[in-house]
């Protein structure tokens, strides 16, 4: 099996000189060469075909014990030169100094059937230099939760790093799931990941962090280069361009993040994309009842700093250590501050016109975002399921909405408990002013509909629906992750026989573990 390989990261940027195994600082370079260690029994448990044809693979390939070698860590194709990459980061808003690729070993970059480049990356193939005393591996349910949610993010239409494959290892990895001392064996799992690039924001605080500008300077060039070749060479303008494309990017992706309820639960800026890309699926969730100040992260259970409401603010926050640590490459602070209002800018616009789509309007102005508001503080206060809740506002017409029509029937239901009189007054009062918006607005009754059905899905990866998923793994049954799939694949769709998947979160999984709030323990 052959595919064509050009690792521009390698070639270009300076690596570590030392090929030792041990943990270590790695200072001048971005990368060390490393091998990932070889598992007992590799054996695929699912592989993304259209992905997987992308890459340039073979069909026949997918299928071959070589094929779970390979992406199970135990052997190369032609052209792979694995390496771990070295970056820094914030976490939870401290420095943390060095952090790098502690689990993950990319590959190569292969240029794919349309010309791009896409770089391969194993997420738990083994120890690497910045492993920080870890075994650099990952076990079965985390695996499976970041191979299901990076295809049903790429499916929902929200900005991911995709997922190739999940092979299971055949070796036992020890885990304190709840860190409260009782460790346990559980199985180990490896997923390929894929995307354009891995490259952070801590890759450029870390060498800004050691006053190495040189190396800064390098990786910009680099990174201009080849993600935006329009921009290379043009000196301080182009650096600065370069910047404001990453605020905007990531603007945008928060702001889908937002329009679908995920909660990425841990935006450390070593886990934030230069390409605006969701990376670094951990304690992730959705939410069911809407709460703004939910966090699916245990660790983060205690000053949520990353709840639902505040990803926007902390995109922000986090961009702002990124211009802090490019700020050496500019004589003046003033490029990078307009970078960070592009940022505001573009997540206004991109917030207000995926409002609109979640609302069926043509266009959302002022007094639009402030019904919003008032739609979300009322889904607050009366236990609102937030994706229930939005798609049945497109289903039902506008002549029946009531409080009456939004729960009381399993198929209708979009609220966790009864609504008592107050609450249906008040639900009623704002549907009214709804109705009297959508009646005045330039679309029709079937374009509102159309429109609040492609923005709004029926169907998101919610926590228990990976718990039961992954129970089911845990116990050699695979068919509920493909069949999980199978659904998350069509998010938009109405799906005969997937009833279940569509249902609200059933009470047992209220506080089971998995179910609710997730450690950071993978």
């Amino acid at each position: 099996m052959t595919l064509q390989f050009d690792n521009r990261f390698l070639a270009a940027l300076p690596g570590d000189p030392s090929q030792a195994v041990g943990i270590r600082q790695v200072r001048g370079a971005l990368w060390s060469q490393v091998l990932p260690t070889a598992v007992a029994a590799p054996r695929t448990l699912a592989v993304n075909v259209p992905l997987a044809l992308q890459l340039g693979l073979e069909e026949d390939f997918l299928q071959s014990p070589a094929f779970a070698e390979v992406f199970g860590g135990n052997a190369l194709l032609q052209g792979m030169q694995p390496w771990a990459s070295n970056y820094g980061g914030h976490q939870f808003g401290h420095w943390a100094g060095q952090l790098g690729d502690g689990r993950a070993i990319s590959l190569g970059e292969v240029v794919d059937v349309h010309g791009q480049h896409q770089e391969l990356q194993l997420k738990g193939a083994g120890p690497t230099p910045y492993s920080r005393h870890a075994d650099g591996r990952a076990v079965l349910r985390s695996s499976i939760r970041e191979f299901l949610c990076s295809e049903a993010m790429h499916h929902l239409g929200v900005p991911t790093t995709r997922a190739l494959s999940l092979v299971a290892t055949g070796d036992a990895v020890v885990r304190d799931m709840f860190y409260d001392g009782h460790p346990k064996a559980e199985q180990g799992a490896i997923v390929c990941r894929v995307a354009p690039s891995f490259l952070r924001f801590g890759h450029f605080e870390l060498p800004a962090s050691r006053d190495d500008i040189p190396l800064l300077r390098s990786l910009l060039d680099f990174t201009l280069r080849t993600q935006a070749p329009d921009l290379a060479g043009q000196g301080a303008q182009g650096d600065a361009e370069w910047f404001g494309r990453v605020c905007e990017r990531t603007a945008l992706m928060v702001a889908h993040w937002m329009r679908v309820g995920f909660v990425h639960g841990v935006m450390n800026t070593d886990n934030m994309s230069v390409l605006g890309l969701t990376i670094d699926y951990g304690p992730y969730g959705w939410i069911d009842d809407y709460d703004p100040d939910w966090t699916p992260n245990t660790t983060d259970a205690q000053g949520r700093r990353y709840r639902y409401g505040w990803q926007p603010r902390i995109a922000y926050w986090n961009l702002s250590r990124l211009a802090m640590a490019l700020s050496p490459l500019f004589e003046s602070a003033e490029p990078l501050q307009a970078g960070l209002e592009r940022y505001q800018l573009a997540y206004a616009q991109a917030e207000q016109s995926l409002s609109a789509g979640k609302l069926g309007l043509s266009q959302c102005d002022a007094r639009d975002m402030e019904l919003m508001t008032e739609l979300q503080v009322l889904m607050q206060s009366s236990q609102a399921d937030m994706t229930r809740l939005f798609r049945r506002l497109g289903d039902l017409p506008l002549q029946t909405l009531d409080a009456s029509a939004l729960e009381g029937q399993p198929t209708v239901d979009a609220f966790y408990a009864p609504l008592d009189e107050a609450a249906r007054q008040q639900w009623n009062d704002w549907l009214a002013r709804y109705r009297q918006r959508c009646q005045a607005d330039a679309l029709s009754p079937e374009a509102r509909q159309a429109r609040m059905r492609a923005h709004n899905p029926r169907y998101v990866l919610r926590n228990y629906l990976a718990q039961q998923a992954i129970d089911r793994a845990e116990a050699g049954d695979l068919g509920g992750v493909h069949r999980l799939m199978e659904v998350l694949q069509r998010p938009y769709e109405d799906q005969p026989g997937a009833e279940a998947f569509d249902a609200l979160r059933p009470d047992w999984a209220r506080e089971k573990a998995g179910c609710s709030m997730l450690s950071c323990s993978s």
